[in-house]
């Protein structure tokens, strides 16, 4: 808990990037100059990580003796190929763990990590801990519409949630979606196959009407569809990780296509050219507006801390833009507001037992 003798603390992971430590150490440098975040002005970094790389990449961001950081040496890394439960038990030395350690002790308030998402979910649940009242934990992220952006929860953390779970992660989506995109009462809404009452999977159906009892404690718009997501019908959307995955990794793979198929249609003709050249202005708003770096790491919600997972290549900006995220949810306590409200929300289903979830698991 951050005071006056305890300035908000973010555990940085140095050892988990594709690009190597240098770089994961030049973005807390970025924002220890330039921070987006008001939080980030006082906030300390405990940088954790070993071995030649990691003291180049000191010297080469000037952190070695800046007085905001602190350098935690770890003797083991975690490999992106290693086994999550496995590499969590055995490299209890490693930079992640010690990073979470940190936070589950109290010297850090939050974790950015590159590291292997198996093993940071795996540890984040081990030692961070859950909230009370949350069964499993979600991935969240933020994707871009044509005039404003939503979250969308689960992306990947659990394939197959329970009806409950998925009303649990409307409440902490909705709670990011507070800080990360400044909405005060963030609209939400269920993702299935028609808007219609009764479509889709019984745990979709009995996740709509788990939603609906707890409206109040969120703003729940009723059920969306695919082609509604895009229309900025809602802030946050919520499915199950295996739905938000592929929907995620859809659009990643569609922006790819559209742009190489942008480039070689300008690059076709050199009336073309001088076109392309012309609108250049008009495309680097189109790619700041798309840019993934403004936010840089999905956070892992329902955790008694945030823990934010960034992408392996992640470069730079994409590193200060999630400790610019951290010191957010750190500033807006974030944590506290979800555990009250995930309590109110078990409240006002306790006594609901119209379908189990053991009913719904024989479907």
């Amino acid at each position: 808990m951050a005071t006056a003798e305890h300035p908000p603390t973010i555990a940085v992971d140095a050892m988990g990037s594709d690009r190597g430590p240098a770089e994961v150490l030049q973005g807390v440098a970025e924002v220890l100059r330039e921070p987006d975040d008001p939080g980030l002005s006082s906030c300390h970094f405990r940088v954790i990580g070993g071995g030649p790389e990691l003291d180049e990449g000191l010297i080469e961001a000037e952190l070695r003796d800046h007085p905001r950081v602190a350098v935690v040496h770890a003797e083991e890394v975690i490999g992106m190929d290693e086994k999550p439960l496995v590499s969590i038990k055995k490299k209890r030395n490693s930079s992640m763990v010690q990073a979470l350690s940190m936070v589950r002790d109290g010297t850090a308030d939050a974790l950015l990590s590159c590291g292997n998402t198996g093993s940071l979910m795996a540890g984040g649940t081990l030692l961070v801990r859950r909230l009370s009242g949350v069964d499993r934990p979600a991935l969240a992220t933020i994707i871009p519409t044509r005039s404003s952006r939503f979250i969308l929860l689960d992306a990947g953390a659990n394939p197959e949630p329970t009806a409950l779970q998925m009303s649990q992660n409307a409440i902490l989506g909705s709670n990011y979606a507070r800080v990360v995109l400044g909405r005060p009462n963030p609209s939400v809404g269920l993702l299935t196959i028609g808007t219609e009452e009764g479509k889709g999977s019984a745990r979709v159906q009995e996740a709509h009407r788990r939603l609906k009892q707890i409206d109040g404690i969120i703003d729940y718009r009723g059920l969306i569809e695919g082609f509604q997501v895009f229309e900025d019908p809602v802030d946050v959307v919520v499915c199950d990780g295996f739905t938000g995955n592929v929907v995620l990794k859809v659009c990643e793979s569609l922006f790819k296509m559209l742009v190489g198929y942008l480039k070689d249609e300008l690059s076709a003709t050199w009336p073309r050219r001088l076109g392309a050249l012309l609108s250049m202005g008009a495309f680097k708003e189109i790619r700041k507006e798309l840019d993934p770096a403004q936010y840089g790491g999905a956070p892992l919600l329902g955790l008694q801390a945030p823990i934010l997972k960034a992408h392996g290549s992640s470069d730079r900006h994409s590193i200060a833009g999630a400790l610019n995220v951290a010191a957010a949810a750190l500033r807006a306590d974030m944590t506290e507001r979800m555990r009250a409200e995930i309590a109110e929300g078990l409240k006002r289903t306790a006594q609901d037992s119209t379908v189990s979830e053991k009913e719904l698991a024989r479907s």
